[in-house]
């Protein structure tokens, strides 16, 4: 699993003209799921996002956690970050988990924040074109792929 998380003042998705997900201060969170991911991945996943300290303190030192700011949290699935752009110039999704894999681990994925995130949780429409719009607070975007734990 891949995810781009951005610290926002506010986020949402729309689709088809209306909004089907919108937060205030928190986290949007881009998610691609890749072919050989699991619930291991899940569960890691969502426990270091619940705990990463990206948000500031009273002193703007970056050492508060979602939890810590009663933030919300925005979750996008996004297969485009599995994208590989070596060869050519059209991107290649061949790593991008199937949907009937996809699916299952997103939904996966949203209920283990529900559990480890106190604010509330939104998402977009798995698959659907959407149209997301943030205001990036910071900015800070952070990388993290399950791929890469150590």
């Amino acid at each position: 699993m891949r995810v781009v998380l951005q610290r926002v003042s506010e986020a949402s998705v729309t689709i088809d003209d209306v909004i089907v997900g919108s937060i205030g201060r928190g986290l949007l969170i881009l998610l691609g799921i890749e072919s050989d991911d699991d619930q291991a991945d899940v569960d890691w996943l969502a426990a270091k996002i619940s705990k990463l300290r990206i948000f500031s303190d009273d002193e703007g030192l970056m050492n508060c956690s979602i939890n810590d700011v009663n933030g919300d949290v925005l979750i996008v699935s996004q297969f485009t970050l599995h994208a590989k752009t070596k060869k050519g110039n059209r991107p290649s999704f061949i790593r991008a988990a199937i949907p009937e894999i996809a699916i299952p681990l997103y939904t996966s994925f949203i209920k283990k924040l529900e559990e480890e995130i106190i604010g509330k949780i939104e998402t977009g429409e798995f698959g659907g074109d959407m149209k997301v719009a943030l205001v990036n607070d910071g900015p800070v975007t952070i990388t993290i792929d399950t791929k890469q734990k150590e």
